[in-house]
């Protein structure tokens, strides 16, 4: 929602990294300003505009992660690095961080980087687009992303319930066509059909 916020501003300065570009009118960059968790949206392999991964850079795992991507990035020591060993080195240098993490992305798609990322404890998630979502096999298995049946519009795909209550689980029907309910709520409130 922070990201979204500032999307009638000219310019963004407190973004490290102009990671924001080639996303098109909304940038994602999450903590890049440096609040909490340095996080940010890293671009993938093969470079479109949805190539994109939200990865977050916590204290506990910057030794593993530097060891991983260090040799590919020709920064063996990246994790002795003192610009950025430590956590405050890392928010005051997180240009140079987001580069070479980047760097090292351009060579994988958000999901072979995630299969990267995940066994160190990286805290990460692709960015997807709507159709990544429609056709995402856990966002349909929840059954976030539903097919209705319209007697006018047709078969169309609708967004579900994500939130799932087994007390009073929600009903995702079609809308009413016009007038579809009149005469049964008039009959409700004391209307006869005449």
């Amino acid at each position: 929602f922070r990201d979204h916020q500032r999307l009638t501003r000219q310019a963004m300065a407190e973004y490290s990294v102009p990671t924001y570009q080639g996303m098109g009118e909304v940038p994602r960059a999450g903590n890049d300003s440096g609040g909490g968790q340095l996080g940010n949206a890293i671009h993938c392999k093969p470079h479109g505009p949805n190539d994109w991964i939200y990865v977050v850079v916590q204290e506990a795992v910057w030794e593993a992660l530097a060891k991983r991507i260090g040799p590919e990035v020709h920064h063996p020591d990246l994790a002795t690095d003192p610009d950025l060993a430590k956590i405050a080195d890392r928010r005051k240098n997180q240009a140079e961080m987001w580069e070479l993490i980047g760097e090292f992305a351009l060579k994988h798609t958000k999901r072979e980087l995630m299969a990267i990322l995940n066994p160190l404890d990286v805290p990460c998630g692709p960015i997807m687009s709507t159709e990544d979502l429609a056709n995402d096999e856990h966002v349909r298995g929840r059954d976030m992303w539903v097919e209705l049946d319209h007697p006018q519009r047709g078969k169309w795909w609708n967004v579900g319930m994500p939130i799932k209550l087994s007390d009073s689980p929600a009903l995702i029907k079609r809308s009413p066509t016009l007038g579809e309910h009149t005469d049964r709520i008039m009959a409700e409130l004391g209307y006869d059909a005449n």
